[in-house]
C-alpha cells in the first residue's frame, strides 16, 4: 500500500516533470517526436485508448519518472 503522503509528493513531482518535458519541447505538441509519441504509448485500436485513460497512463508514467530521478 503506499502512503498518502508519498503519493502526494510523487504526483507533485509528476506535474513538475510533465510541466519540464512540455517546456523543453516547446508546447510544440504536433511535431514528429510527438506524434510519433502519442501514436506508440496510445495505438488507434488500443479499446483502452480512451482521453482519461491516456491522462492516467500518463500521469502514471510520470510518477515513474519522477521516483527514477529521485534515485540519481
Amino acid at each position: 500500500m503506499i502512503r498518502p503522503i508519498a503519493y502526494i509528493m510523487d504526483t507533485l513531482g509528476a506535474i513538475w516533470v510533465l510541466c519540464t518535458l512540455a517546456i523543453r519541447s516547446g508546447f510544440n505538441f504536433s511535431s514528429p517526436y510527438w506524434k510519433w509519441r502519442m501514436s506508440t504509448a496510445f495505438p488507434e485500436h488500443d479499446p483502452a485508448s480512451q482521453q482519461q485513460s491516456k491522462h492516467r497512463l500518463a500521469l502514471e508514467y510520470a510518477r515513474w519518472a519522477h521516483r527514477i530521478r529521485r534515485l540519481r
